[in-house]
């Protein structure tokens, strides 16, 4: 029996390694060029599960999280047009990526997303909102 509070989860996550720089003194020597590589973890929440026992399709949240990082793999954050005149702060990016998974699993999932990217193993970022 399911509680009305109750939520299943389903993760999936990948990595990727991005170049930028971040303006204002507050970043101190994250301001000058320097590298990053992120664990983005991409989490599906539901309160029931679909007909098929499931929250969303593994594969397909894998394949969606791929297409997404992609054209940032290997990038340097600061020559891209979508980051111009922003900075890329990983809170930003978490609200960023939420966006581009959001679009991308509309009609297929319909329930909570919550995006994180793990800076280190001691900080990390996450921005949550709904899917469809």
């Amino acid at each position: 029996m399911q509680s009305s509070s109750a939520t299943f989860r389903v993760a999936v996550k990948d990595h990727v390694m991005v170049a930028h720089s971040l303006r204002g003194a507050v970043f101190g020597p994250a301001q000058r060029m320097h590298g990053a590589t992120y664990e983005v973890i991409t989490e599906y929440s539901s309160p029931a599960l679909d007909p098929n026992g499931i929250v969303v399709d593994i594969g397909l949240a894998l394949q969606v999280l791929g297409e997404v990082l992609a054209p940032l793999r290997f990038q340097n954050l600061d020559e891209l047009p979508q980051f111009a005149g922003v900075n890329t702060t990983t809170e930003y990016l978490a609200h960023w990526l939420h966006g581009r998974v959001a679009a991308a699993m509309v009609g297929r999932f319909r329930g909570g997303l919550r995006v994180t990217l793990e800076e280190s193993r001691v900080a990390w970022a996450s921005f949550e909102g709904p899917v469809g």
